[in-house]
């Protein structure tokens, strides 16, 4: 046991990294050099005789205080996949909860010392100084006296030795082993007692819950409960879950934890109540009630800890952010963004952005160190001016307002980076937001650059330096974007849903993995979108650079559009907006006048780019055609004979030219089938 605690898993290329875990102390060594001598792979362990130095393999770090404690064990910056494989293979395994003590106890009997170890005891209030004689392994606690030299630090009042051991005497010497930390040897004899106390310690303080007993009592306790927890706390440490649902995570948590307190006080309270009696009545029908509100909070835990559930609830969370609406003494605020405001900018922001119409009403101006507080102060319709500058946000720029953020410059001197992976950059839910002139940058995110819930979202001259996906315009709401460039998407550069308006002129869009997708809108419950795509250059993306999902029992279906021409007129298709509003015309007719119209533009060396405007046009007219063909047919199923087809030529508009793909690695267009 002892041998197998400090072995690999063989899933050290999988293991996240996460920061060091907060204990109030500071690490002598730096995080990177602690990884290979935790859980060293089996062939790494039998070569120990080759190393220059022989014992331990863990490091070690030093206490943050004015005393001069012994250097303790560094155990706390352990792997993710490191604490998984010591819980399911060594100390837990297939344990029920209610045996998660007993289990806990006879893995600590095969790895820990049971005496001649030092100790420092670590609380709130103080740290001291001990020794350990005896180690009470069924109460996972360890029998301990004061060591010699008496080093004690104290945060609240000065403990002297008298005190310290009168504390010890009411306690009967005997002090919880999470308490505990192992001070440093080098020889290697207490590494596994260092490493075991360390997995209890991050047990109880991170994984168990008080009521954990009281649940289900099978044996699928690793599965149903340890893991999902532990994984959350490292998404939580590698910023992979957004910051608003970590603090609903632990107030819910505080929550619960009053919640069954409460409960069983109550329960406590009506054991010793007499039977019958009128207390015990309305005390059950309390009981009832914190027990079903527990049963709640706990309910939602277990959402926020399901890893595929907790981004639903917090996309949920994100797109209902409330707008503030109008002040209410109805002016509006031009809030300026600058870390340094110097006399020179401050003249020619006057000139150029706050003074430029002497006539008008005076306007407010505040001024903000960051772009983020100062979109979390606006409200409807006020301004945002983002001096040159590089920035750095840790959270999200939640815009539920009608708005303006600017830069006062060019993108590329205004930069805003954001750190934190569990967060998307920018949501918007406000009615009409302009964001212009910005350079958007992120690093290492799980979630995409720009979202729009509703509402209008108008992007000019920025450039997005994506991550993940790029810009995702969700159903019912709209995008203009003209004059920026989006690159460095590991999804697609803009995602377009179902009955959404995106209108894309003069962008560049390059090096994603798809240039831009749209999501399958065949479906009866979905409205078609309504896409414009004027000189747009879209190139050295992955794969292709238009890409239509559909599924994949329209490619059989697609063979009948050509022998329903009457059904093919529920289209409007505008190429260059010069075909009449009225005029309808067959799915032939569509793509041989959409295609006669591009080649106004086309010429000998471009002729493989408007080739690629025809194609996405045919296959956007071919699944057009056929959902207005499925829609008739409901219509006739239900007993109305004839479709209005004034109406439904409405449904659709493509403007799609002059557009530019090049040195896409799959092609101009492609469609996935799913």
């Amino acid at each position: 046991m002892a041998n197998g605690l400090v072995m690999g898993g063989g899933l050290a290329s999988e293991a996240m990294a996460p920061e060091p875990e907060c204990t109030g102390w500071t690490a002598e060594e730096e995080p990177a050099s602690l990884e290979k001598g935790l859980f060293q792979e089996e062939d790494s362990c039998s070569d120990c005789s080759n190393h220059d130095k022989a014992g331990t393999s863990l490091q070690s770090f030093v206490l943050e205080s004015k005393t001069l404690f012994p250097e303790i064990f560094q155990t706390s910056q352990l792997l993710f996949y490191e604490r998984f494989r010591a819980y399911q293979d060594y100390i837990l395994a297939d344990c029920k909860a209610s045996e998660v003590r007993e289990f806990t106890a006879e893995f600590l009997e095969k790895v820990v010392e049971p005496s001649g170890w030092r100790a420092v005891w670590h609380t709130n209030v103080f740290e001291v100084l001990v020794e350990v004689t005896d180690v009470d392994f069924s109460g996972l606690k360890a029998v301990v006296r004061l060591a010699e030299p008496y080093l004690c630090e104290s945060r609240v009042s000065t403990f002297t030795l008298e005190c310290m051991n009168e504390l010890l005497d009411l306690k009967e010497h005997r002090l919880p082993l999470q308490e505990l930390w192992v001070v440093f040897d080098d020889s290697g004899e207490f590494d596994q007692t260092a490493l075991a106390i360390e997995h209890v310690r991050f047990f109880y303080q991170n994984i168990w819950r008080s009521w954990d007993e009281e649940e289900e009592d099978e044996y699928d306790y690793f599965v149903r409960c340890v893991e999902p927890r532990l994984r959350l706390h490292y998404d939580i440490l590698e910023d992979r879950v957004p910051s608003g649902l970590i603090v609903d995570y632990r107030n819910l948590l505080s929550q619960c934890e009053e919640s069954y307190r409460r409960f069983l006080n109550l329960r406590s309270s009506l054991s010793n109540c007499n039977s019958d009696s009128e207390q015990e009545n309305i005390s059950m029908v309390e009981g009832l009630k914190l027990y079903s509100e527990m049963e709640q909070l706990k309910q939602k835990l277990k959402l926020i800890e399901n890893p595929l559930l907790r981004y639903v609830f917090g996309y949920q969370k994100n797109s209902n952010i409330q707008a503030k609406g109008v002040r209410v003494s109805g002016q509006k605020v031009t809030h300026v963004v600058s870390s340094t405001m110097v006399t020179g900018l401050l003249q020619s922001l006057l000139r150029d952005k706050l003074c430029q119409q002497p006539c008008e009403e005076e306007t407010e101006i505040q001024f903000h160190g960051d772009p983020l507080s100062a979109i979390n102060a606006c409200y409807e319709g006020d301004t945002v001016i983002v001096c040159p500058g590089h920035y750095v946000v840790h959270g999200t720029f939640s815009i539920a307002d009608s708005i303006e953020l600017e830069g006062y410059g060019l993108p590329d001197d205004i930069v805003i980076e954001k750190r934190g992976k569990g967060d998307t950059f920018v949501d918007c839910t406000g009615v009409d937001i302009k964001i212009s002139s910005i350079k958007f940058v992120q690093h290492g995110a799980v979630e995409g650059i720009l979202s729009i819930h509703r509402g209008k979202t108008t992007l000019e001259n920025c450039v997005l330096q994506c991550e993940t996906t790029g810009v995702t315009v969700r159903t019912s709401a709209e995008l203009l974007m003209r004059n920026s460039d989006l690159y460095g998407a590991k999804g697609a550069g803009i995602e377009i849903y179902p009955g959404s308006k995106c209108t894309l002129s003069d962008n560049g869009i390059h090096h994603c993995k798809e240039g831009i997708l749209i999501k399958d809108f065949l479906d009866e419950h979905y409205d078609i979108p309504k896409i414009i795509m004027v000189n747009n250059v879209i190139h050295n993306n992955e794969g292709y650079g238009v890409v239509l999902v559909k599924p994949t029992i329209f490619s059989d279906l697609q063979e009948n559009v050509q022998d329903e021409t009457e059904e093919n007129k529920a289209l409007k298709i505008q190429t260059s907006g010069e075909i009449d509003a009225a005029e309808k015309v067959d799915l032939e007719e569509l793509i041989h006048c959409a295609t006669g119209k591009m080649e106004l533009y086309a010429n000998s060396d471009i002729s493989e780019q408007i080739e690629g405007n025809c194609e996405i046009v045919n296959e956007l007219v071919a699944a057009s055609t056929k959902k207005g063909q499925m829609k008739k047919k409901r219509l006739s199923e239900l007993g109305i004979m004839q479709a209005d087809d004034n109406l439904m030529s409405q449904e659709m508009f493509i403007s799609i030219v002059e557009n530019q793909f090049r040195w896409n690695g799959k092609g101009s267009f492609g469609t996935f089938l799913f």
